[in-house]
């Protein structure tokens, strides 16, 4: 991918870049606003990384609400110090697409910057989704595991399309949070860990190989490998 990424923190702007470079992606950077809103407006990118305060008189979400003015649909994830409900709503009605904050982990970053890639591709929502045994058909809904029907409520069943449709990513639980949940729970309700739960009892529970996991201090993987 091509990634314009505007950040006025040098720390954090070598880390991202570092990041991106060894994950095979190219990345250009703007330290201000004025900068960013150029590169972003003139040049094509898949994605653009937005922090939301930056020196000088033009800040992030300005920027992005021009550029959707102006007709420009390039994916972006906005990442900001600032982590109320309040400020992400802001910053999603702005324009952005994703809201990350900061302190962030670099892996939580790239698996948004390919989930926002992928579906500015466009996702055919209609195609099974496959990991090992586990079969999904979201048109018809229905859930199987080897011959076996799965009976799932219907979260339950987001919960299972979200994951399948990311299988081999970690996702974390602010992801899940806001993706399934659409942020009406607060970060710190269990609510992502019961449901797992009980999607764990139904996909795995009587099957030899389980396909859902946990990741220590990370999150939650569906994935056939080892």
């Amino acid at each position: 991918m091509k990634i314009l990424l505007v950040e006025d923190n040098e720390r954090v702007s070598q880390f991202v870049i570092k990041g991106l470079q060894e994950a095979g992606h190219t990345t250009d950077h703007a330290a201000n606003g004025r900068d960013g809103m150029f590169l972003a407006a003139s040049e094509p990118y898949d994605v653009i990384i937005m922090d939301r305060m930056l020196p000088g008189d033009i800040d992030g979400l300005t920027i992005i609400e021009v550029l959707r003015k102006a007709g420009k649909r390039t994916p972006i994830l906005i990442l900001s110090a600032l982590s109320e409900v309040d400020d992400r709503i802001r910053g999603l009605r702005s324009g952005g697409d994703d809201y990350l904050t900061k302190p962030f982990a670099f892996g939580e970053l790239l698996a948004r910057l390919d989930a926002l890639h992928r579906r500015s591709q466009g996702v055919n929502r209609e195609i099974p989704l496959v990991v090992g045994d586990l079969h999904m058909d979201p048109m018809s809904r229905k859930v199987t595991r080897g011959d076996r029907p799965i009976a799932l409520q219907p979260r339950e069943f987001k919960l299972l399309e979200y994951l399948m449709r990311h299988a081999g990513q970690v996702v974390t639980r602010t992801m899940l949070l806001e993706n399934v949940w659409d942020y009406h729970f607060d970060p710190q309700t269990n609510v992502v860990d019961v449901h797992i739960s009980k999607l764990r009892q139904k996909i795995d529970a009587e099957f030899e190989r389980p396909l859902l996991r946990t990741v220590r201090n990370a999150g939650y993987m569906v994935t056939a490998g080892d």
